[in-house]
């Protein structure tokens, strides 16, 4: 069981991690909005009023740097360069945690065997991976399957590459085809038992629109599951993940991709993506029951796992 104290072991055992890094001694003086219990500059401008303007206003996107209307050529584009070398250089920014973060965050779906999984912007196969091998050793089942849909052709070329020649794939347990999470057409109405997608929502231009698919997709009964980059609260620790998501995340990326512009847009849009309580509510309006505050922290934020259900009835 995931206790406080263990929690605040992983919380300080990060912060010691990333304290190694050489900080400029600008971060300590971030202003900090205590009384709000949130760093001042990690709330997008509106979010809090998301939940409430969702059903009546179109196109609802989040405060980042790259237009709407464009942020789907552009981050395309983006992963299309760095598809070869995501998976790898995800695991050195994230510090390790990348595969800890996924596999922990699969293992809390809980999943019945049999289960059929669409693995929404999942192009590389992490997800689908951790899937079946779960279902594999936990549940001791072979009939479950993964359909994995990316509208990145690149990273999805990367998935299949990865799958080939496994027993998933001789057994037709995996499948995969170009798709948008904002308009699943080829996927039938209440269809999937489990619609996960893992660090994908912040490269969607209009959340509302996506949402309202998953919730079209998944069957009455079944799983939304959503691992998405988070905000940290805590001050100090919240202010090196800022500092680290806007200067060493660009610098690893060049070291590791040769690519900085890449690694500073998707540093950006991760940083512009809502609070945790302000996506909660989102994933609330459009239908999905979550437990309890609607989240669970992974290191104290720097990952949030959304796990909801779609009412039966």
């Amino acid at each position: 069981m995931f206790t406080l104290a263990s929690r605040n072991w992983a919380c300080s055992s990060v912060l010691g991690a990333m304290t190694k890094l050489s900080l400029p001694a600008a971060i300590a003086g971030r202003r900090i909005n205590t009384a709000a219990g949130r760093p001042k500059d990690t709330q997008p401008p509106g979010t809090a009023a998301m939940a409430r303007r969702l059903s009546s206003v179109p196109n609802v996107a989040y405060a980042d740097s790259v237009p709407m209307e464009a942020k789907e050529e552009i981050m395309g584009g983006v992963y299309h360069q760095i598809a070869n070398k995501y998976d790898r250089v995800a695991t050195i920014c994230s510090l390790g945690m990348n595969t800890v973060w996924k596999r922990r965050f699969v293992h809390r779906m809980r999943a019945q065997p049999g289960a059929r999984m669409l693995d929404v912007a999942g192009g590389t196969c992490e997800i689908a991976k951790h899937y079946l091998e779960y279902q594999d050793k936990v549940n001791g089942d072979c009939r479950s399957s993964v359909h994995v849909v990316d509208l990145n052709t690149g990273m999805l070329g990367v998935g299949q590459s990865r799958m080939a020649g496994t027993s998933w794939e001789r057994d037709g347990r995996i499948s995969f085809a170009q798709g948008n999470a904002e308009d699943l057409a080829a996927v039938a109405d209440n269809s999937v038992d489990v619609y996960a997608i893992s660090a994908g929502m912040h490269n969607i231009p209009r959340l509302d629109k996506a949402l309202s698919e998953a919730f079209r997709v998944v069957k009455p009964g079944g799983t939304f599951a959503c691992l998405e980059y988070g905000h940290v609260d805590t001050p100090v620790l919240g202010s090196i993940v800022r500092w680290y998501w806007d200067n060493g995340v660009p610098a690893v990326g060049q070291v590791f991709a040769e690519d900085r512009p890449a690694y500073e847009r998707l540093a950006r849009s991760v940083r512009a993506f809502p609070h945790q309580r302000d996506f909660a509510s989102l994933i609330r309006a459009a239908g999905f029951r979550l437990p309890g505050a609607g989240y669970e922290l992974f290191e104290c934020g720097m990952m949030v796992a959304y796990i909801g259900t779609k009412p039966s009835a």
